[in-house]
């Protein structure tokens, strides 16, 4: 069964860093696009960043532009989403998802279980 299993939040002050990865069973999630989305409480989910199988393609919230760096290793069948400077306002839980088009991000076909980020002020 494909799957994709989230890690690396955790509880960080206003300014900190963290990163997240997402590993994906099955050698053919490599060639999907995958993408990062939050959901607050009380909020929609919503798209945060996302990267084409390739890595050549990869766009971002406007919210997280500049602070936030999504990257992948198809040799470890891992992308990642690094989150500097982070903001109260970041505190949600990430997913992690796959597409089989880079266009196609907005509507992923399978997710992960998610990770908490929480940012205190």
């Amino acid at each position: 069964q494909v799957q994709l299993v989230e890690s690396g939040g955790g509880l960080v002050q206003a300014g900190d860093s963290l990163r997240l990865s997402c590993a994906a069973s099955g050698r053919a999630f490599v060639m999907y696009a995958k993408g990062w989305f939050r959901q607050a409480p009380g909020k929609e989910r919503e798209l945060v960043a996302a990267i084409s199988w390739s890595g050549g393609n990869t766009n971002y919230a406007d919210s997280v532009k500049g602070r936030f760096t999504i990257s992948r290793d198809n040799a470890k069948n891992t992308v990642y989403l690094q989150m500097n400077s982070l903001k109260p306002e970041d505190t949600a839980v990430y997913y992690c998802a796959a597409a089989l088009k880079f266009s196609d991000i907005d509507d992923p076909r399978t997710w992960g279980q998610g990770t908490q980020v929480t940012v205190s002020s």
